[in-house]
């Protein structure tokens, strides 16, 4: 499957692509690396919990929050969301995004305290919704049906990608507010280029209003395959945040490893997710279903995600089931993402599918850190085992669920 030659214009046509041969991957790619950066503010705080502890006093449940928090108003956020994305366009709501990031990541870098450190989170965890909920809508622009599935798993790439760049580089900082300084200077640079290089895409002539978003919001929960898409990827992530969040802390109190060596490690483990996210379009297109992309992944997750935390796994083991965990998993994000057009009973509602599946990832977001740093602090590593295990069967059964209605 080649890739076509880009076009000479110097910026991104505003509206879709007609076929295959029209499909714009510089557009593509602009959109997979704003992602990225916009993922590094997820990594970061990861990778930087042991310095949040030291700096801040925090413990560990409370680094959970920090985690969590940042994805908490796309817990209730998506819906709205896609629709603002509809009705304003794609590329608008990823600059205000953008703009969002920054402001939080220049804001956290001066907390004092736990409050301000989760209220400039908040703000980051607005932009980074106002980004993925607006960039599946710019690919589907871009993109033509045949290159579609590729594009969204390329795409699917952006969240483990930073969370590794921001593994990797992590330790390279003094200190973790200058991580933050950096990651603010970074998403502004990121902006302007989007800025200059992208066109608006074509708007909604109907305004937005109250009712409108509630009608759309009814239809959209009545057909039934959306909210289930959003379910898996619910359990989804709680699986793979409870999991990537307290893998450097993990891997430093099981191996005795230094945190830039945890930092590292854990990077290859994540970034093995995006050898999934890659598969899936290729795996898609040979006819394999998505039900059953979904059902595997959450199935193998849930074993891996099982052993990873019992005490009786080997050190070694415990990194290598996490790459089998990470690879397998990443099957599962751009299956569902990209499902998004094809669950929603008219066109216009694929905006409020797709935000509706966001809000299933946001939750998975929230709930995988709290739940497992609340389990562990309480319990100890080992009770981390019951709520992964128990995602991963929820997964397995919501996939067979959405095969059942078709």
């Amino acid at each position: 499957m080649g890739m076509d030659r880009p076009s000479p214009a110097t910026t991104i046509p505003a509206r879709a692509p007609a076929s295959a041969a029209a499909t714009h991957w510089p557009a593509v790619a602009l959109t997979v690396l704003v992602s990225v950066v916009a993922a590094l503010q997820v990594g970061k705080a990861a990778i930087a919990l042991g310095a949040l502890q030291a700096d801040l006093g925090l413990s560990l449940a409370e680094g959970g929050w920090v985690m969590a928090v940042f994805a908490l108003i796309g817990v209730v956020g998506g819906i709205p969301v896609g629709a603002l994305t509809g009705r304003f366009g794609d590329r608008r709501i990823m600059l205000a995004g953008l703009a969002a990031l920054a402001l939080g990541s220049t804001a956290g870098a001066f907390a004092n305290g736990l409050a301000w450190l989760i209220a400039s989170r908040i703000v980051e965890g607005l932009g980074f919704l106002l980004v993925v909920t607006a960039a599946p809508t710019l690919l589907g622009r871009v993109t033509g049906p045949a290159r579609r599935d590729l594009a969204f798993g390329l795409w699917g790439t952006f969240m483990a990608a930073g969370i590794v760049i921001a593994m990797l580089a992590g330790p390279l900082f003094p200190s973790w507010r200058s991580l933050w300084l950096a990651n603010a200077a970074l998403v502004l640079s990121s902006a302007l280029v989007f800025a200059l290089a992208v066109k608006p895409g074509p708007k909604a002539t109907e305004p937005l209003s109250p009712a409108r978003l509630a009608r759309d919001t009814a239809a959209t929960l009545r057909d039934g395959r959306p909210g289930l898409l959003a379910l898996a990827f619910a359990a989804y992530n709680l699986q793979f945040f409870a999991a990537v969040g307290f893998l450097p802390i993990l891997l430093t109190q099981r191996l005795g490893v230094s945190i830039a060596a945890a930092g590292a490690l854990s990077a290859v483990a994540i970034g093995a997710n995006t050898l999934g996210n890659v598969a899936s379009g290729p795996l898609l297109a040979r006819g394999v279903s998505r039900a059953a992309l979904i059902a595997v992944a959450s199935g193998v997750m849930g074993l891996t995600g099982l052993l990873l935390f019992l005490p009786a796994t080997p050190p070694l083991l415990v990194f290598l089931l996490f790459v089998v965990f990470s690879a397998v998993g990443g099957l599962l994000p751009p299956t569902v993402l990209g499902a998004a057009p094809t669950v929603s009973a008219t066109p216009a509602l694929a905006p409020i599918a797709l935000g509706l599946i966001i809000q299933g990832n946001n939750l998975g977001q929230v709930l995988g850190p709290v739940v497992v740093g609340s389990t562990v602090a309480a319990f100890g590593w080992p009770a981390a085992a019951v709520p992964v295990a128990l995602a991963g069967a929820a997964g397995v059964g919501l996939a067979w669920a959405l095969r059942a209605r078709g």
